[in-house]
């Protein structure tokens, strides 16, 4: 594999770029998702050039051309309605050409995960476009979303399918509890894209976290970790600046992970601490291995110092954070540093965002009201990236030595799973784990840059 890692970092063509892929959105924040069919591809292309001018790019992130941000991504099946030539629809990979729903299986999206349980029109050839919009209060929200009224009132070959509302929760974290977004890659090139600026040496490299990432690794166009560049759709117009997004809504039963956490637990105190074992921080955002044996909320709140740790050196049993947590599956960091796997090589960056009430505080029983989170994954290789991560460190235990075991958060588990807690002198195994996230639906989506954006709506067919 080329060695990148003192090159002259990429620059990256921020006006180009959707926002979105680089930047946070802005907290707190109300927002919706919205999927819509085109039956008409003429006006499904008048659609996409009135919503360009408000789709807010890397660059202007925090002057945003609307008073809400806005993003369009497209399925493959909506490229075709909107009238992209055969050439080029068949030359984007065959995970995007096939869908989320299609390769079900080896995302463990089986049984109650499955497709045929999904809410529809989720997984469906019917989802031409998602756009998203979030702003920092509901009537700049709505202001941005009159927009698009407005142009469906007078484009009757678009209709819209789909919303699911999603806001940030009044505590600020997710369902279970948990302080979200930490540990996002830090993309080369990005400026201000990650909270990771601080204390990077000249060779840009951060403490304890290891070297930026390519930008290629979540951007067409640009050189990867592999030291070339990734395949690309056709035309480059089209493909250049774009990324490939990988949409999940996940029910929680929080009622349930409660539960479970109570029936293995002697105290409140154990309770807490045996859902950051599973999670791998504490509900506050502080590392178990910085943190083992309380919570340090002032840990949290330095985002440099919350993600200052590895775990070749730092805890390489997994005494402090099990080897199958939650977060060390989704970065085993440094842990693999000494196997053929490169980790960087499946980082993927990640946007969660909560949807439905929060279930009443200390409520043991579920209330059958609809919550959860909304996983957006975006990278270069949907493969490589998003199913090597579902697929291999989310649903496989092989990697760190736990054979069958799974994620005990997002993994899917059906009531016979375990989940090992290492400790001295003699391990914790818990048992009968249930599954505590529910796939509810997804999608495979290409979020093109902002000039091939252009270039759809502009399309001559």
């Amino acid at each position: 594999m080329a060695d990148t890692t003192t090159r002259r970092p990429q620059e990256l063509e921020l006006d180009d770029i959707q926002g979105t892929l680089l930047r946070q959105r802005p907290s707190p924040y109300v927002g919706a998702y919205f999927l819509l069919r085109v039956d008409d591809p003429v006006d499904g292309r008048r659609l996409l050039a009135r919503l360009v001018p408000h789709v807010a790019s890397a660059a202007c992130w925090w002057d945003p051309p609307s008073s809400a941000w806005l993003s369009v991504a497209l399925s493959h099946s909506g490229l075709q309605a909107l009238g992209v030539p055969q050439a080029s629809l068949d030359s984007f990979p065959e995970a995007f050409r096939e869908g989320m729903a299609a390769r079900a299986a080896r995302l463990g999206d089986t049984g109650e995960n499955g497709p045929e349980h999904w809410d529809a029109p989720l997984g469906s050839p019917d989802v031409h476009l998602a756009l998203s919009a979030f702003a920092p209060d509901t009537a700049a929200l709505e202001s941005v979303l009159d927009v698009g009224r407005a142009a469906l009132r007078s484009l009757p070959g678009v209709r819209m399918l789909y919303r699911l509302d999603a806001s940030q929760l009044p505590t600020g974290r997710t369902h279970l509890g948990f302080v979200d977004g930490i540990g996002e890659p830090d993309v080369e090139g990005a400026g201000v894209a990650s909270i990771l600026q601080a204390g990077r040496d000249p060779h840009g490299y951060l403490p304890g976290f290891g070297p930026t990432i390519k930008a290629g690794e979540f951007l067409l166009g640009y050189e990867n970790q592999l030291g070339r560049l990734a395949a690309m759709p056709q035309p480059e117009t089209l493909a250049r600046n774009g990324t490939y997004v990988a949409f999940r809504k996940l029910h929680l039963k929080v009622a349930d992970f409660r539960r479970y956490l109570r029936d293995n637990a002697s105290s409140p105190e154990e309770e807490e601490l045996l859902a950051a074992k599973m999670v791998g921080r504490w509900r506050s955002g502080a590392p178990l291995v910085l943190a083992p044996d309380h919570d340090d909320p002032d840990l949290a709140a330095d985002p440099t110092r919350a993600n200052d740790f590895g775990y070749a050196q730092d805890d390489p049993a997994g005494l402090r954070c099990p080897l199958g947590s939650h977060i060390r599956r989704m970065n085993p960091r440094d842990a693999l540093a000494d196997t053929m796997v490169d980790v960087r090589l499946h980082r993927a960056l990640r946007r969660g965002t909560t949807y439905g009430p929060m279930l009443p505080e200390g409520a043991l029983e579920d209330d059958g009201v609809e919550r959860g989170i909304v996983f957006i994954f975006m990278g270069a290789d949907l493969v490589r990236q998003f199913e090597f991560i579902k697929g291999q460190w989310a649903n496989d235990g092989d990697f760190v030595g736990l054979g069958t075991e799974k994620d005990p958060v997002i993994g899917d588990n059906d009531g016979t799973g375990t989940f090992t807690i290492p400790r001295r002198p003699v391990r914790r195994r818990l048992q009968q784990l249930p599954r505590f996230a529910l796939t509810r639906g997804g999608e495979y989506l290409f979020m093109p840059g902002i000039r091939a954006l252009n270039w759809l709506a502009e399309l001559d067919t």
